[in-house]
């Protein structure tokens, strides 16, 4: 069966979509992002993400490999075998393609897929799951973001360093003196980053956007850049903030936007954050920060497990109404964080500054926010904080470390940057 000419071009533009992060400081977006046009005509009412074997031998690892022992092929796409079974499936079952990508982690070729006026949605991915060449079939789904003094401690020169909460009350000036982040990277999955405001600029390694061409967005994006400066904003440079792991780099990967004309906040969806993790996957990154969820998701759920079986570490927001259910937060190995309150957490759930948060904001600017997605930075700094003493740290010693050393601060308890940095060495002198 021969393949139309538009669906060659998806195919073809879906090849740079794989490619590896770049590791400079400029956001990847006209040659790897999804075209605005796909995403922008994705409905969670209807679509349904189909996804087909697609057995293409990677490259062999070579040296340079990341530190995980695993490199990102040169070259990963769509195989003759996904192209000839999507092409029948799409005609067997009158599906209109809108966009596809290949993930390379599973050995998967994923499209996001309109059903033919009239179909109903549920019968028809059951009875795509019965077909034997297909792998995964299950419904487009929507995900947002929750937005929502110690005299020996290390003294900022920067000028809000003091109004800086979550800094202050998890004594993380003074975990400083041990630890500032070097050497570790942060992955954010979130909305955009101003790459350019003067409290991140330079920390961010590399940047990818998957949901559009458009930089300019990227750059206006204020959850991504409220999320990033509370990670590593920069310290010791007269100006604004200083992050929880101020030396640490940071990743960015939108997945997420601001719908033209909606109220609230930004949103993702399964097509969007599958090409983010995916990408995470081709990278060293140890950390990633996911402060945003939604609900179960297949697909989702088989990139999170490879993610989390490469030893990296999963941190994310817990959700507004407190189910752990979901994706992430449902995922075992995950750190869920909650903002702090004087209610008890959940079992394993850790808890962190959220409310009133000062942070970096597009333009340049800084101003106070709250939700579960501030508490989430907080920990992944804390985290960056520890492996950049012990990099071996796996992440149920982490959490471990995170919950046992949590302190009481204002009648809440809530994690110290400090006191797990210091059990985090006292662990690695025992070990000596």
């Amino acid at each position: 069966m021969k393949i139309g000419a538009a669906t060659l071009l998806v195919l073809l533009a879906t090849l740079a979509a794989c490619a590896p992060a770049r590791s400079i400081p400029s956001v990847e977006s006209s040659a790897s992002a999804t075209p605005a046009s796909a995403v922008t005509r994705m409905d969670s009412r209807r679509d349904i993400v189909l996804a087909v074997a697609n057995p293409l031998t990677p490259a062999a690892t070579h040296a340079g490999s990341s530190l995980l022992g695993y490199a990102p092929s040169a070259h990963y796409g769509a195989g003759q075998r996904a192209i000839s079974e999507l092409a029948d499936l799409k005609q067997r079952y009158g599906l209109q393609e809108v966009s596809g990508w290949p993930i390379k982690a599973l050995d998967l070729y994923c499209v996001v897929l309109h059903p033919a006026p009239g179909i109903d949605r549920d019968e028809l991915i059951a009875a795509l799951q019965k077909d034997e060449r297909v792998q995964l079939a299950q419904p487009l789904q929507d995900y947002s973001v929750y937005s929502a003094d110690t005299a020996d401690a290390h003294k900022y020169n920067d000028p809000y360093a003091d109004l800086q909460r979550g800094f202050v009350e998890t004594d993380a000036a003074l975990a400083h003196n041990s630890s500032q982040g070097e050497g570790v990277r942060v992955a954010i999955v979130d909305t955009g980053v101003d790459m350019s405001h003067p409290d991140l600029q330079g920390h961010i390694g590399d940047a990818r956007n998957v949901v559009d061409d458009d930089a300019s967005a990227f750059d206006k994006d204020s959850h991504g850049t409220e999320v990033a400066g509370i990670i590593a904003a920069i310290g010791d440079n007269h100006q604004g903030m200083v992050g929880m792991a101020p030396k640490a780099r940071l990743s960015v990967y939108k997945a997420c936007w601001y719908p033209a004309g909606a109220q609230g906040g930004a949103r993702c969806n399964s097509f969007t954050l599958a090409k983010a993790l995916a990408a995470v996957n081709d990278t060293d990154a140890r950390i990633v920060n996911l402060s945003l969820g939604g609900p179960a998701d297949p697909l989702l759920s088989k990139l999170l497990a490879k993610i989390l079986s490469e030893g990296r570490i999963v941190i994310t927001a817990m959700p507004p109404d407190g189910k752990l259910s979901g994706f992430p937060d449902g995922a075992p190995g995950v750190i869920v964080v909650r903002t702090s309150a004087t209610t008890p957490a959940p079992p394993g759930v850790v808890s962190a500054p959220g409310n009133d948060i000062l942070t970096t904001q597009p333009g340049g600017g800084y101003d106070f926010t709250s939700g579960s997605s501030m508490a989430t930075a907080h920990v992944s700094g804390i985290v960056a904080l520890m492996l950049s003493l012990t990099p071996g740290l796996d992440p149920a010693s982490i959490h471990a470390i995170l919950l046992s050393t949590s302190a009481q601060k204002k009648g809440m308890l809530e994690v110290n940057a400090a006191g797990a940095v210091a059990a985090v060495k006292k662990t690695a002198r025992t070990a000596r």
